[in-house]
């Protein structure tokens, strides 16, 4: 039967490339990181500080491996990142600026720290998904420590203006935290020329192992974060806990192929994707698209439509066994409620009911969409003779 995966947006296969890296630091080089007094872990170190750097790399050429802190993925880095800042800062302001389409794992860290008194501003997107550097502008008070924006939404692709709400911040002197994990490699992005003081990465969301991340720190005095996490002090104190060395290196190798080949993954991921649309444009599917067709602003591998007169639920169990799409975030995909992105957006709870993501990746081929196409095409035809 075929099985064809169009949901890489929750997560990427592991590259070979990627395992085959890996794969010596689980049995010959399995050091702890941390203990430098024999080869092992000397190894195991240099492992690390090697995938620092390829990681440093993949956001920009003026990252050194000081500035980048490993944790266990998105969501901790998330966290680090808005509570790190709101606890070393709490004096100065209790003030953050966030925005209603951020992932969850941005939303509810601002959620828990409204909880602790601090106040937080969730700013308004327009119809294609895309928040108005001039409303993060008019936002900043005098106790603003934070704005957090990100790089490229994970369920309808719309790429933020985060070069303009850098420039933004900077002149007011707050800091900007970016999560960029959908977007970085496949969308332009200099941590200098936007100026980001903490940017989030994942290992999983760019074809490496689940369970590590990093988060960027400005090498800057001005730039405090304080930890979650207290132990070993680990990670120049920022993040304690002995480091999954395994994990990290396959997390470099992915940045370092993310480097030499990104840009031609993010061109074939374009291509495939106006080859889908196309597809099922021509179909009988009244088809709508959910966020932004100036292409320029969107991630390359990204689809997200409305079948009219389909509920996504019914067509995603019809697909399941076939081919593998979403209606959201994986990690809000528990709930029957329609998506709070496309309701920021604008868009009416039918539509957004019937709301599919497709993700499209490396690993993807032009055969699989266009087999894609006809499998959707006819599933929403019979739903729609079923009346779901």
């Amino acid at each position: 039967m075929t099985r064809i995966y169009l949901d890489n947006h929750a997560t990427t296969p592991v590259d070979p490339r990627v395992v085959e890296a890996m794969l010596p630091y689980f049995t010959e080089k399995f050091g702890n990181a941390g203990s430098r007094s024999h080869a092992w872990g000397k190894d195991a170190s240099s492992a690390v500080e090697r995938a620092r750097l390829q990681v440093g790399a993949v956001l920009g050429p003026s990252v050194s491996a000081k500035e980048v802190v490993f944790t266990s993925g998105a969501t901790e880095s998330n966290n680090l990142a808005i509570k790190g800042v709101a606890r070393a800062f709490r004096e100065r302001g209790r003030h953050i600026i966030t925005q209603k389409t951020e992932h969850k794992a941005v939303l509810d860290t601002c959620a828990r720290l409204e909880e602790t008194g601090f106040r937080v501003t969730y700013l308004d997107v327009d119809s294609d998904g895309i928040v108005d550097p001039v409303a993060v502008q008019d936002a900043i008070a005098e106790d603003t420590i934070l704005v957090s924006i990100m790089l490229a939404n994970n369920e309808v692709g719309s790429v933020q203006p985060v070069a303009e709400i850098g420039r933004v911040t900077q002149e007011h002197g707050v800091l900007f935290h970016c999560d960029a994990v959908q977007g970085v490699g496949r969308v332009a992005f200099d941590v200098s020329g936007v100026d980001v003081d903490l940017v989030s990465v994942s290992a999983h969301k760019i074809y490496g192992p689940m369970g590590v991340g990093a988060l960027y720190v400005r090498g800057n005095p001005s730039v405090r974060v304080l930890p979650e996490i207290d132990g070993g002090g680990q990670e120049r104190g920022r993040r304690s806990g002995t480091l999954n060395v395994p994990a990290i290196v396959g997390f470099g190798a992915a940045c370092e192929l993310m480097c030499a080949e990104g840009a031609a993954d993010a061109a074939r991921a374009r291509e495939m994707r106006d080859v889908l649309l196309r597809g099922l444009e021509t179909q009988p599917a009244g088809l709508v698209v959910n966020g932004t067709t100036d292409w320029s602003r969107r991630h390359p591998g990204n689809l997200n439509v409305s079948f009219d007169g389909v509920d996504g639920e019914a067509l995603l169990v019809a697909l399941s066994r076939k081919v593998g799409v979403s209606s959201g975030a994986a990690c809000s995909s528990a709930t029957m409620e329609p998506s709070y992105v496309l309701r920021a957006m604008g868009i009416d709870d039918d539509r957004a009911h019937g709301s599919i993501r497709f993700g499209i990746g490396r690993m993807n081929t032009m055969a699989e969409i266009e087999e894609a196409v006809e499998i959707v095409a006819q599933e929403v035809k019979r739903l729609r003779a079923l009346g779901c």
